[in-house]
């Protein structure tokens, strides 16, 4: 359990710093989403190449969940954050006087690390909450990233547009060099829950996975939900930028309607107290099927993209409100270690998807990417529904 203050205000203003942290920290691997086409356009790059820089800071985000968040279960979390938001704001700086793509990939890539850090805020939301409440609280946690999300959507359009790409990053910068004085003095120590080895540690995950059906069938889901938003995502701007002449600016404003998931966080957390997972996940799983449909007459429509967004969004975010409070709830002396399940399946999910997506739309078009999507979202409604076996679901 964390080292919390034992007042009800010094309590609450834990839960705000870490809500305000987790807002800043989510946006740091999406002001590029809108400007991906304009960093193109001043390196000279085609649409393969710059798909590198989503690809990397999705990657980026699956090792640093891999090789460090587990091990918020064998020494303080404290240390772990402070470092990491650290090297972040290094590397957002990076990212802002990049002379090439290859060193913007590179800043892309150690961006994705450090961002794992928002998983710690998560672990210790769900120590702290009282488990009939867990799901509202962290709906209310992940509803605070899907706003810095789209913070970071908006305005990396919006600054591309009217001053230049590179300050997006100066100001992604600015912002954690502010928040990192505070959570060093605020942010409280917690308490291992294993004394196992680094390598023990990481070889634990492997027995953990086996042996909770439940989790298998959550984390294989999310991953495939990680390809359909992580592959939208790397794709959009090029996309509306070819099929239809929309900048910066437009491709940003595309995360206001695309950002409806802020509003299904909550009452999803709420749902899935009263009524369990599985309702939440089919719910999710048949709003990401409507998405990629409308996706598909994007071909001749921007409203039809406006639309997939926002079912995208909410499909997305329900899914894993629900999916990670099963995993928080399963493995209560394993939470950083659940966790890492978790974000390693959604973020090796969402690599995979802008990789794959960004390849078929440079050599196939828009149809090809929906058609990866589609492929992937019936595979997740195969495994919910038990017709592909990887475990039985916990409520």
């Amino acid at each position: 359990m964390p080292n919390l203050p034992a007042s009800a205000a010094e309590h609450r203003g834990l839960i705000a710093l870490m809500i305000v942290s987790a807002f800043i920290i989510a946006g740091g691997i999406h002001y590029q989403t809108p400007m991906l086409a304009a960093i193109a356009a001043e390196f000279q790059a085609d649409a393969a190449t710059t798909g590198w820089i989503p690809t990397l800071s999705f990657g980026g985000m699956m090792v640093g969940i891999l090789f460090f968040v587990p091990l918020g279960d064998r020494i303080d979390k404290r240390p772990l954050v402070l470092a990491k938001i650290v090297v972040l704001a290094l590397a957002q700086a990076l990212m802002a006087a990049a002379p090439s793509i290859e060193v913007l990939a590179a800043g892309s890539l150690v961006t994705g690390i450090c961002s794992s850090l928002g998983l710690s805020f998560i672990a210790i939301t769900a120590e702290i909450a009282h488990p009939n409440h867990r799901g509202r609280a962290l709906g209310t946690q992940l509803m605070a990233m899907f706003c810095g999300i789209l913070f970071a959507r908006i305005v990396g359009g919006l600054i591309a547009t009217h001053i230049g790409w590179r300050y997006s990053y100066m100001l992604s910068a600015g912002m954690l060099l502010m928040i990192i004085p505070v959570l060093w003095a605020r942010l409280p120590s917690t308490r291992p829950t294993s004394d196992a080895s680094y390598s023990g540690l990481l070889w634990s995950m492997y027995r953990l996975l086996r042996a909770q059906g439940g989790i298998r069938r959550a984390v294989a889901i999310q991953f495939m939900f990680g390809i359909c938003y992580g592959g939208f995502w790397a794709v959009a701007a090029p996309m509306l930028a070819t099929l239809h002449g929309v900048g910066p600016t437009g491709a940003g404003l595309i995360g206001i309607p695309g950002a409806a998931g802020i509003f299904v966080a909550r009452p999803a957390g709420r749902w899935t107290d009263r009524a369990g997972v599985m309702p939440v996940v089919l719910t999710g799983i048949s709003a990401m099927l409507a998405a990629w449909i409308f996706m598909g007459l994007g071909v001749w429509s921007v409203a039809a993209v406006v639309i997939g967004a926002v079912l995208l969004d909410c499909g997305l975010r329900a899914a894993m409100v629900a999916n990670q409070t099963l995993v928080n709830s399963a493995v209560p002396d394993s939470r950083a270690r659940g966790n890492t399940l978790f974000g390693l399946h959604v973020w090796s999910g969402n690599a995979v998807g802008a990789y794959l997506t960004s390849w078929a739309f440079a050599h196939y078009g828009w149809l090809a990417v929906c058609g990866v999507a589609m492929t992937a979202m019936i595979i997740a409604l195969l495994i919910h529904l038990g017709v592909l076996p990887v475990g039985k679901t916990a409520e």
